[in-house]
């Protein structure tokens, strides 16, 4: 498999930067088999049946980009200069990594304020990455990197416009519970309140797993052999309460559909070591391309994704290559919207 194999031409035109309003107004495309079918998010349930259960990712975004400035003394007296820090983790020892902007031009030491109340230290560069040390922890932190943070938009957004406010209401699901990640499970931003009724009035059950998603879910695949592709790690928890839903859910012949390749990920890592769906937590790496076998996921629902990525790569192993690559054909010319704030597909296997 070579990485020009999930390549296909995109006009940046289909490229969103504002999601649909309200959220389940978006466009959904159905591919059942060799069927494709244009419908928006609001008909969903007419796919779905009584004793299916849908498996959402209930991560939380935390405002993780910040502006700000760095203050030196030096032979010509004390100077400030711009800084840009997207975080990405924290560390076990209370600091966090992040990207800087300009990494080179800071020394281990600085002070960065991003406002009155939130301030850092550069305690160490390693692999591209800065460490952090934060002046503020626990509810006071989060407090003040409220106020002070950014969603961090992806690049291809954030490429064409800043993030604002109302991004803080539109990259965060409904259902947004554990703060840890710095970029959403952007197929879960469809729902709202009433559809999520109408799904549980008609007998589909509803299952909650966490899955932090990291900054590395947009590195770009820089092998032509895609599976030499390291994946980046993310930290992950499937509960007993889900793992039974789910297991129950299998047990008596319902789909277990993912909402997002994040769930999906998640699921297929706690099943990988006994085969069968189990309570699991820690981080995983796992890459899925096409010659994965699947042993959760009966279907998917997910947004449309990046040329030559590792999810064109996992949504392939799922449906085939081929079909999906006339699923994303029809998407293009029916113009659907691209990416984390563009439309929804549903895929079903045949």
């Amino acid at each position: 498999m070579q990485l020009s194999d999930f390549d296909f031409d995109l006009p940046e035109s289909l490229i969103a930067t504002r999601p649909a309003k309200p959220r389940s107004s978006a466009r959904l495309l159905v591919a059942a088999g060799d069927a494709i079918t244009d419908a928006v998010v609001t008909d969903l349930p007419q796919w779905l049946r009584p004793g299916d259960r849908l498996v959402l990712n209930n991560t939380r975004v935390i405002p993780a980009r910040l502006s700000g400035l760095r203050h030196r003394d030096g032979e010509a007296g004390p100077s400030q200069s711009k800084i840009e820090v997207t975080l990405l983790e924290p560390r076990a020892d209370g600091t966090w990594s992040a990207l800087l902007k300009p990494l080179r031009k800071i020394r281990e030491g600085e002070v960065l304020v991003f406002s009155d109340a939130l301030s850092a230290t550069l305690t160490a560069k390693e692999e591209g990455q800065g460490l952090l040390a934060f002046n503020l922890a626990g509810e006071d932190f989060d407090a003040a990197l409220a106020e002070a943070g950014a969603m961090p938009l992806p690049p291809y957004i954030a490429a064409k416009r800043a993030a604002d406010a109302q991004d803080k209401e539109d990259y965060q699901t409904i259902f947004a519970r554990h703060a840890g990640a710095v970029a959403a499970p952007t197929a879960s931003l469809h729902f709202d309140a009433p559809l999520l009724q109408r799904i549980v009035d008609m007998g589909v059950g509803l299952t909650e797993v966490t899955l932090h998603v990291g900054a590395g879910t947009f590195l770009p695949v820089k092998v032509e052999d895609v599976t030499t592709h390291k994946m980046h790690a993310e930290w992950g928890q499937v509960t007993e309460k889900a793992a039974a839903e789910i297991a129950a859910t299998k047990a008596a012949g319902g789909r277990v559909i993912p909402v997002g390749t994040t769930a999906l990920r998640l699921l297929e890592s706690a099943a990988r070591a006994s085969g069968q769906i189990a309570a699991w937590e820690g981080e995983t790496d796992i890459f899925i391309y096409p010659g994965f076998e699947f042993r959760v996921t009966d279907a998917l629902m997910t947004n449309f994704h990046l040329p030559k990525s590792t999810l064109m790569m996992l949504v392939s192993a799922l449906m085939g290559q081929e079909r999906v690559k006339r699923i994303y054909a029809h998407a293009v010319e029916e113009n659907y919207r691209f990416f984390s704030y563009g439309d929804a597909s549903l895929l079903i296997p045949g």
